[in-house]
C-alpha cells in the first residue's frame, strides 16, 4: 500500500500546470488493426494498455494537462533515416510503412487528439527526444514532469524515459500504460531499469490525481 508521503509526492509532481503527457508512437502503423508489428499491437491492446493511454489522454484533456504525441515515419525514399542497426533495416521490409502522410502514421483509435495536443514527428532515430522538437516544446510549455506512455517498452520508451532524465525532466511512467514483446518483458522492463530512474505508478493512480479539482473555473476541453 503506497504511503500517504508517497500520494503527496505524486501528486507533487503531476500538478496540471508543470506537467506533459508524452504518448509514444501510438499510430495506426504500430498500435493498429493493420499495424506493420501486429504481435506489439496485439499485446498493447490485450494488456489494456492502449485503453489506459486514451484514458489518461482524455482526463489529460478535461484537466488541463498538455498532452504530446511522439510519431515515428519515414519518407518513402527513407531519406535521411537512419541505417545503422538491424531494427532500421528490419522495419524497411515489412509490409505496413511508417510513411508521412499515411494513415499508418495517424494516431490510433481509441486515443483521442485535440486541437490544444501538440504532434511531434521524426524521420531518424529511436527516441521521441532525441534530436526533434521535443525538448524545446517542452521547456516553453513549463514542463517539470513527463509523462510516458505508448509502446515500445523494448526500445522508444527506455529511450525516451533516459533523455528526458538526462534532459532535467522529471519522468514518471503508469507501468500499465506501456507495452512491449513479448508481454512478460514490460514488467522485468519496469523493475529492473525503469524503476531506477522514474517514478512508475498506474494509471488510475495519475488519473486519481489529475481529476482532483484544482483551480476555479475548470472546464472540460
Amino acid at each position: 500500500m503506497p504511503s500517504r508521503e508517497s500520494h503527496e509526492r505524486l501528486a507533487a509532481l503531476l500538478d496540471p500546470a508543470t506537467t506533459v503527457l508524452l504518448t509514444v508512437e501510438c499510430q495506426q502503423g504500430v498500435v493498429g488493426p493493420d499495424s506493420a508489428l501486429p504481435e506489439l499491437a496485439a499485446v498493447a491492446r490485450s494488456s489494456g494498455a492502449l485503453a489506459n493511454i486514451a484514458r489518461l489522454v482524455a482526463t489529460a484533456h478535461e484537466s488541463g494537462v498538455q498532452v504530446m504525441h511522439a510519431v515515428a515515419e519515414s519518407r518513402p525514399d527513407g531519406r535521411g533515416g537512419n541505417r545503422n542497426a538491424r531494427l532500421f533495416h528490419a522495419a524497411a521490409r515489412l509490409p505496413v510503412q511508417q510513411h508521412t502522410g499515411s494513415t499508418a502514421v495517424r494516431v490510433a483509435p481509441p486515443v483521442k487528439v485535440a486541437d490544444e495536443d501538440l504532434v511531434v514527428r521524426r524521420l531518424h532515430g529511436l527516441s521521441p527526444l532525441a534530436g526533434t522538437d521535443v525538448d524545446p516544446l517542452l521547456r516553453n510549455l513549463g514542463c517539470r514532469t513527463l509523462v510516458v506512455t505508448g509502446v515500445s517498452a523494448n526500445i522508444a520508451i527506455p529511450n525516451a524515459v533516459f533523455d528526458a532524465v538526462n534532459l532535467g525532466y522529471t519522468a514518471v511512467v503508469p507501468a500499465d500504460a506501456i507495452a512491449g514483446v513479448p508481454a512478460e518483458y514490460t514488467p522485468a522492463m519496469v523493475r529492473n531499469t525503469l524503476a531506477l530512474v522514474a517514478t512508475v505508478t498506474t494509471t488510475d493512480a495519475v488519473l486519481g490525481n489529475w481529476k482532483r479539482p484544482r483551480r476555479q473555473g475548470a472546464t472540460a476541453v
